[in-house]
């Protein structure tokens, strides 16, 4: 992770994405908390969460592909920037407080940062390459290779999980003290600035993929959807991260329930215990930059560390020892992202890559929905703490599948030219990622 630092490119884009997650929570916890005091109703606070998070996922590859394809070059920060716009309107809502009229701005707002997402990581992996393979492979006293490319790749996700673990440490607290202190329309233009700055910084990231010149938004989702579908590695990877995030999803739901409920810590315990999980995210970003092996080896731990944790939050006695678990499933987060974008990337030709990232950031988003129904009905039929145990079980039994499945999978010729990627996904070596 320290060679990506060392390019000054590659650190602006990490510093303005880390920004712009910081005004993400800030803005997030403004809009759940005025809607809370509105409503006084939970349901409206998960309509928020789905219509922010899981419905835009159905749109996201369409709009990924209609960026690549368009020769502006500018999109990816008009995207920014359409999100201070919608932030900002959001805002002049709370003194015209109309619940349906917030949800429809914050499921465009989702739409765009989902997007954005995913053409940053495209953007910033390609940069990697451009940036650190070079330098990579002076090191290493061997020549730029496919391996070297994939390597610079990890380094770059760890850089950028490590950024998104800042931000979720502190971004909540924040977001409490900035509502509290300047209201929620205060806090929402903060987020609206971070937008705005994450954008200016981006001008020179471009999104276009020349190889998508002269085609349709719906030929890019075809060629998209039949490299996911031609290459085995990609289809397991797909399905073990959809089973195995409706399991991790299920538990985030509960975890005001399990310490304010069942575990007595009251307000700050619970604060205490997402501080705590964003601590061990940021040493697991650490930890997986640092690793040697195989993305599906890196994977399957991160997965198993997530269920370790769940099941740590079934035994624990006391609040303490659940702090502990919490910093044992910020671990296992800090891993399990990184690798699971790494992992496509590596399976995907470079001018393929914001189309199957849009794709897996769309089934993060839409397994969310599926995992508050999970949590919530594990919850009504049993308790916190069962809930936690099925769910640590549930996905401890997906990351062994997963292994074992994985194992046998090749990746072919990556749609022939101009990939880059070698014909069969071979274990990454060593060094840093995210």
């Amino acid at each position: 992770m320290r060679s990506t630092l060392s390019s000054p490119r590659l650190r602006r884009i990490i510093a303005a994405y880390t920004v712009n997650r910081l005004g993400s929570w800030l803005g997030y916890v403004a809009i759940a908390l005025v809607v809370f005091d509105h409503t006084h109703s939970a349901l409206a606070v998960a309509a928020l969460l789905v219509c922010a998070e899981a419905l835009p996922a159905f749109v996201v590859p369409v709009l990924v592909a209609w960026v690549e394809a368009s020769p502006r070059n500018i999109e990816l920060s008009g995207l920014y920037f359409f999100e201070a716009v919608v932030t900002i309107a959001i805002a002049v809502m709370f003194g015209h407080f109309w619940l349906p009229a917030i949800l429809f701005l914050a499921a465009l707002d989702g739409l765009a940062a989902l997007a954005a997402s995913s053409l940053l990581r495209a953007g910033v992996a390609r940069l990697g390459r451009e940036d650190l393979a070079g330098s990579l492979a002076t090191e290493r006293g061997v020549p730029v290779s496919p391996d070297i490319e994939a390597e610079a790749e990890k380094q770059v996700n760890a850089a950028l999980s490590f950024g998104l673990s800042v931000s979720f440490l502190a971004g909540p607290v924040l977001g409490g003290i900035a509502t509290a202190v300047l209201g929620g329309g205060g806090a929402l233009l903060i987020d609206a600035a971070s937008f705005v700055a994450c954008g200016l910084l981006l001008l020179d990231l471009r999104p276009h993929v020349d190889h998508a010149r002269g085609e349709g938004v719906r030929a890019r989702l075809a060629a998209g959807w039949r490299h996911i579908t031609s290459v085995p590695a990609l289809r397991v990877l797909f399905l073990a991260q959809a089973a195995a995030l409706v399991f991790i999803q299920a538990g985030s739901p509960i975890e005001v329930v399990y310490t304010k409920g069942t575990l007595h810590a009251g307000d700050a315990g619970y604060g205490l215990f997402v501080t705590v999980w964003g601590a061990g995210s940021m040493l697991g970003s650490v930890l997986f930059g640092r690793a040697r092996g195989s993305l599906h080896l890196l994977l399957t731990i991160g997965i198993l560390t997530l269920s370790g944790a769940f099941t740590w939050f079934w035994a624990a006695p006391s609040f303490a020892t659940a702090c502990a678990g919490a910093f044992l499933g910020g671990i296992g987060n800090g891993i399990t992202i990184p690798a699971l974008m790494s992992a496509a990337q590596r399976s995907t030709p470079a001018h393929l890559q914001s189309v199957v990232i849009g794709a897996s950031e769309s089934v993060i988003s839409m397994t969310l929905a599926g995992g508050l129904a999970l949590g919530g009905g594990l919850v009504l039929l049993t308790s916190t703490r069962t809930t936690f145990l099925v769910l640590g079980v549930g996905a401890a039994v997906v990351a062994i599948l997963f292994l074992r499945v994985a194992s046998d999978s090749v990746v072919p010729d990556a749609l022939g030219s101009g990939g880059g990627r070698p014909t069969v996904e071979r274990d990454v070596a060593a060094a840093p990622t995210e």
